[in-house]
């Protein structure tokens, strides 16, 4: 069991990282439509009742190849219906979706001050996306001043529109309990505007902030399944407007390893 020196030196360490990239000045994409990126390379697959959510934290698009084999070898994380990553860059989104032919929109909202790629949220999916959108998230990190945005998506999945969010909310260490509702809150205000079939997912930095969107009418498919990190339980799929006569399929694929710090987490929804 690790010791309370080890729980501390995890905890610290985001500190100690953010305050070495507190001196240099960010580089934040802060238009509120762009850039957004879009590519085709869809094979759609038939019509099913149900659909594979599949959420997945790549830790800046470093293990792009480890990647894309975890999500062809992986039965739980096989043939997504939906796939929303993490902190990707625009080469890393365009070689899973020509990998495991999917259309996708991504949308960076910075640059990494370390690695100098872009990195953001991205949405893919064998299915035709009709119409996507960047949503700026309010307030950047307090200590290297970098900018979050999620990426929406209509996607049309089997016949039925499903509009679906992936985002990356702001950590403890860098945002106050507040900045991030007002965050979580920028893609609930949007996801208002959408009736029928709604999906939320992603990295959420926190289980309170997830507890949020399904105090706000969301099924949490995704309540259950522990921790998706060393530690805690931050990647979560949400959803509005699916069928409740069953718990759905969920669960972590924690055998992933040399990819992430996150494990990617997934769940089957029903669309009757």
């Amino acid at each position: 069991m690790p010791t309370r020196s080890a729980f501390s030196a995890v905890l610290l360490l985001p500190i100690a990282v953010s305050f070495s990239l507190a001196c240099r000045t960010p580089q934040n994409y802060l238009d509120p439509a762009l850039p957004l990126y879009e590519g085709t390379f869809g094979a759609q697959p038939p019509s099913r009742p149900e659909i594979r959510v599949v959420t997945f934290n790549v830790e800046y698009a470093l293990h792009v190849p480890e990647a894309i084999a975890a999500l062809r070898s992986e039965p739980e994380l096989r043939a997504p219906d939906l796939l929303l990553l993490q902190e990707m860059d625009a080469p890393g989104v365009e070689a899973v979706a020509r990998a495991l032919r999917l259309n996708y929109v991504y949308c960076p909202s910075s640059v990494h001050p370390v690695h100098k790629r872009d990195i953001g949220a991205a949405v893919l999916s064998p299915w035709p996306i009709e119409e996507s959108a960047k949503v700026l998230l309010p307030h950047t990190s307090r200590f290297s001043g970098h900018a979050r945005a999620a990426v929406a998506a209509t996607v049309l999945v089997a016949g039925q529109r499903v509009r679906v969010y992936c985002l990356h909310l702001g950590t403890p260490i860098n945002l106050g309990k507040q900045a991030r509702l007002d965050q979580l809150e920028a893609v609930l205000a949007d996801a208002a505007a959408h009736d029928g079939f709604v999906v939320i997912g992603g990295d959420f930095n926190s289980r309170g902030m997830a507890e949020r969107v399904a105090k706000r009418g969301f099924e949490w498919a995704t309540r259950d399944i522990g921790r998706t990190t060393a530690l805690f339980s931050f990647d979560h799929i949400l959803s509005r407007g699916f069928g409740t006569g069953r718990a759905p399929q969920t669960g972590v694929v924690r055998q992933v390893k040399g990819v992430s710090d996150h494990s990617p987490a997934w769940a089957v929804l029903s669309l009757e």
